[in-house]
């Protein structure tokens, strides 16, 4: 199988143009298209959709159907609400930062930023309650590589313990790691 990337991740919304306003006001992404059909091409289902399509950046697709015949929309309660969300990445500090106050420009409660060690975050939700993350990498030479090399281990060591494997603590402890280039 030769993946060449994600073509789009699809997510429900309440309101197709309340999705848009948002995506293109808060975010910054254009409507790249938009389609409607009154049946299901797939099951051939009679019910009538909102597909909508937007620029993610690089190539990245993200959509939305709106659903006006189904239940309405929720979250699954199961799951802790941090769990699920959609990251997109910004270019670097000063971006985040920038993203963030453009945000709370709009009225939005904006969490963080949050260090993940190779990587800083703020969070917050669309109108839908997708909790969204923005993400800027500032991650030392070597890490990626360093946290790829122990991912294997930690994979093992967490499906028999179910406990935090400690492979990668150098991330909040600030001491480097063996190979970590200055």
């Amino acid at each position: 199988m030769d993946i060449k990337k994600i073509h789009h991740v699809a997510y429900r919304c309440r309101d197709a143009k309340e999705t848009v306003d948002f995506y293109r006001d808060v975010m910054d992404m254009d409507l790249v298209l938009a389609i409607a059909e009154d049946q299901v091409p797939s099951t051939k289902a009679p019910d009538p959709y909102m597909h909508i399509f937007l620029d993610a950046g690089m190539g990245n697709v993200l959509a939305f159907f709106e659903l006006p015949n189904s239940p309405e929309m929720d979250r699954d309660h199961n799951t802790p609400e941090w769990v699920q969300h959609i990251a997109f990445e910004l270019e670097d500090m000063d971006a985040l930062m920038a993203a963030k106050k453009q945000i709370e420009s709009h009225g939005i409660d904006v969490l963080g930023p949050t260090d993940h060690g190779i990587f800083k975050s703020i969070y917050f939700f669309d109108p839908n309650g997708h909790r969204l993350e923005l993400a800027a990498n500032c991650c030392p030479e070597g890490a990626m590589e360093e946290l790829h090399r122990v991912a294997p281990a930690m994979i093992e060591e967490w499906s028999q313990t179910k406990k935090a494997p400690k492979h990668a603590a150098w991330l909040h402890t600030g001491e480097g790691f063996p190979g970590l280039v200055d």
